[in-house]
C-alpha cells in the first residue's frame, strides 16, 4: 500500500483517540490519555525498530484504541475477570483497527494480519506480535512505571511491584532485555528492576 494509505488509517485512530474522556497532563498540557498512548507507542517502534513493516506501525499505533469504551468494571473482580477483560479488549481493538484498515484501501488479508498481531497471537513465533508485546513493556518503562510503582510504594508493598517487572520481563523477547536494560530510569525504579531480574 502507499504512504498515504498508512498516514490515512494513523490519522483516523488518532482521531478516534482524541475521544478519550480520560486525561492525562503532559508538557503542561492536558491531553487524551490514549492519544499520548499510540504516539509513544509510534515513538518507541520507529526508535528502536526503524525497519519495521506497515501492519506493525498501524498494530503498535492502534493497541489501545477506544480503550475506554470496555470498562474494566463490567468484568468480574480478581484475575480471572482481568484477564477476560484483557482479551476482550484486544478483539475489540483488533475489529475496530481492522474496520479503519479497509475503509482506508487495505485488502480484507492485511486488515486480518494486523487484527492477529494487535491480538499477540503466536507470541514467539509471530515475530511482529512479539515486537508489539515488547513495544508495550518499554514504555510501560519509559513512562508509566513511576507512577504505577508509586502506587504500592505507598501500600508498602515493594513486592507486588517487583513480581509485575518479573512478568513483564517474562513477556520480552531477547531484544527487548537488551533495549530495557539500556534505558536511564530514576533510582528508585532501577532499584526496583535489579530486585526483579537478581
Amino acid at each position: 500500500m502507499t504512504i498515504e494509505n498508512l498516514n490515512n488509517t494513523l490519522s483516523a485512530i488518532d482521531d478516534i483517540n482524541r475521544q478519550d474522556p480520560n486525561i492525562i497532563l503532559l508538557n503542561g498540557e492536558n491531553q487524551a490519555k490514549e492519544l499520548v498512548y499510540g504516539q509513544q507507542m509510534t515513538d518507541c517502534l520507529k526508535h528502536y525498530w526503524p525497519e519495521a513493516n506497515e501492519l506493525l506501525k498501524i498494530a503498535v499505533r492502534a493497541q489501545h484504541i477506544k480503550r475506554w469504551q470496555l470498562k474494566r468494571t463490567e468484568f468480574s473482580e480478581g484475575k480471572a475477570g482481568y484477564y477476560q477483560w484483557r482479551i476482550a479488549q484486544g478483539k475489540f481493538h483488533a475489529e475496530l483497527t481492522a474496520s479503519i484498515m479497509i475503509e482506508q484501501g487495505y485488502t480484507v488479508e492485511e486488515s486480518e494480519q494486523c487484527a492477529a498481531i494487535i491480538r499477540k497471537e503466536n507470541l514467539g513465533t509471530n515475530n511482529d506480535s512479539q515486537t508489539l508485546e515488547d513495544v508495550a513493556c518499554l514504555v510501560f518503562l519509559m513512562h508509566y512505571f513511576d507512577e504505577f510503582a508509586a502506587k504500592y510504594t505507598e501500600q508498602d508493598n515493594e513486592a507486588k511491584i517487583v513480581r509485575i517487572v518479573q512478568l513483564t520481563w517474562k513477556k520480552m523477547s531477547e531484544q527487548g532485555h537488551d533495549i530495557a536494560l539500556t534505558l536511564t530510569l530514576p533510582d528508585h525504579l532501577a532499584a526496583i528492576v535489579t530486585k526483579a531480574l537478581s
